[in-house]
């Protein structure tokens, strides 16, 4: 893992894959194994959309998913599910039902609607495309997938915020236990970096040049423009280990704990904030749920912030890399 970049794709089993939209910055983004995974969620944010998350529940009958979908485009995204399903049953993937299989896709959505035209967005098409782009190279960060129209700062509207994206990361034990992470960054609040304190990306000054600080602007007394832009942190987390469903929804929790360190503020009435965790089984043994949860939190809040770093601008929106931001993310 030390040769190439760290990404959630480390972990054995595991495919990722994007399809990117032209005529404007969205897409969607797309997490599969070899054989379906366990996997739970956790849901803060106030303002979510999503597909099949109660099946997810632990106390609920289907034990494992076929795939994980993150996308763009607001409640239209959740059209890339109906592809992507198409794409599983080719492939004679899903829940026997008689003579027919019913694939078990699992997903949530982020509102990007605001860049460029809203009138293009994922759909079945772009669902299918991105499993068919699925690989185990290293996950592609930036504005792609369901990173490509993500923002982040949005405390005064849209026209101050600055540009997410989708960032990636991963850690390995000694003993071979390991556990990744994948972000799609489109938060209400601003991209702290944990370690110093410091605004990577978020809500601008009124001349667009300085970094306002969201959380200042609230203790002042400023508050969003009603009913909030449109935001969500979408994110999957993953182990190698065999984990049971109800194990999974402790690490999907404790993962949420990556928002509080780099978003200021986080979960916000109108985020959508969402975090999916998956087991594939593949080291042959079960873990900790509260270990894994923990590793999860610190690569999931380094995926948060490769993801703004590797960002880019479009038209007047700004990114971290034009603040000045070039560093990238250390080992955690």
């Amino acid at each position: 893992m030390n040769r190439r970049t760290r990404s959630l794709t480390d972990i054995d089993g595991l495919r990722v894959g994007h399809y990117t939209c032209t005529g404007r910055p969205t897409g969607c983004t797309v997490i599969l194994a070899d054989r379906p995974f366990a996997a739970g969620v956790d849901v803060r944010g106030g303002a979510p959309g999503s597909r099949e998350l109660e099946l997810l529940r632990p106390e609920n009958s289907v034990g494992r998913v076929d795939a994980v979908f993150l996308a763009g485009g607001s409640a239209f995204g959740l059209e890339a599910a109906t592809g992507i399903m198409r794409w599983l049953e080719e492939q004679g993937r899903g829940f026997a039902a008689g003579e027919v299989r019913v694939p078990i896709v699992c997903g949530a959505i982020l509102f990007d609607l605001q860049l460029g035209d809203g009138r293009i967005r994922p759909d079945a098409a772009a669902g299918y495309a991105a499993m068919q782009s699925a690989g185990t190279d290293p996950v592609g960060e930036g504005n792609v997938g369901a990173g490509a129209g993500a923002t982040v700062g949005k405390m005064f509207g849209p026209a101050r915020a600055m540009r997410g994206g989708l960032g990636s990361w991963s850690v390995e034990r000694p003993d071979g236990l390991k556990v990744g992470a994948l972000a799609a960054v489109n938060s209400f609040g601003d991209v702290v970096d944990p370690g110093s304190g410091r605004i990577l990306a978020g809500a601008r000054t009124p001349d667009g040049r300085g970094l306002a600080d969201s959380m200042e602007a609230l203790r002042r007394g400023e508050e969003p423009p009603p009913p909030g832009a449109g935001n969500t942190l979408l994110a999957v987390v993953a182990t190698n280990a065999d984990l049971s469903k109800s194990g999974c929804t402790r690490v999907a929790r404790m993962a949420q704990d990556a928002l509080a360190r780099c978003i200021r503020p986080a979960h916000m009435p109108w985020d959508g904030d969402t975090v999916f965790a998956l087991a594939t089984g593949t080291l042959g043994r079960t873990a900790d749920a509260g270990t894994v949860g923990a590793l999860a939190a610190d690569a999931l809040a380094t995926a948060i912030l490769r993801a703004v770093r590797a960002a880019t601008s479009w038209g007047g929106c700004p990114s971290a890399s034009d603040f000045g931001d070039t560093g990238d993310c250390p080992p955690q």
